[in-house]
């Protein structure tokens, strides 16, 4: 694979172009790792009261809905985020996944799962208490995106 930068200060926006004979699983993991890396430098506003707070996505173990709006969780505290479900869904890196109608989570966070055959299952994320309900809807893509982490 050959790898070529142009530099054109004309440009209003950048441009990444992959020119090849087929589509790939190859390419289609470089145009993900690209996506999620656009993904990433975009910085969400997280909020503790009137004060605004700067944290990494890597320490929000999930976005859970309540009825005070949309919280994100790190292992020791929640922040307030002023944007709805479905748009967190596109702005997050792959990383992060809905398990349920209500949340978002870090799949490379999830310590445990146990399973229930007739419920939700239960997400636990390690050093800390915080648990989030898996929809029966969601569980077999969660297991499914956890197998091919590996």
């Amino acid at each position: 694979m050959k790898i070529r930068i142009e530099l054109d200060d004309s440009l209003q926006e950048q441009e990444i172009i992959i020119r090849a004979p087929e589509l790939t699983p190859e390419i289609s993991q470089l145009q993900k790792l690209i996506g999620d890396a656009t993904k990433a430098t975009k910085s969400l506003e997280f909020y503790k009261g009137d004060t605004r707070v700067y944290i990494s996505l890597d320490e929000v173990l999930f976005f859970e809905t309540d009825e005070k709006g949309i919280s994100a969780h790190t292992r020791t505290d929640s922040y307030e985020i002023r944007y709805k479900l479905y748009e967190l869904e596109q702005m997050l890196p792959s990383a992060f996944m809905r398990v349920s109608k209500s949340t978002i989570l870090n799949i490379r966070e999830i310590f445990t799962i146990d399973r229930s055959l007739y419920s939700s299952s239960i997400v636990s994320f390690r050093d800390t208490h915080k648990q989030v309900f898996v929809s029966r809807h969601y569980y077999k893509t969660l297991t499914e995106r956890l197998e091919s982490k590996s």
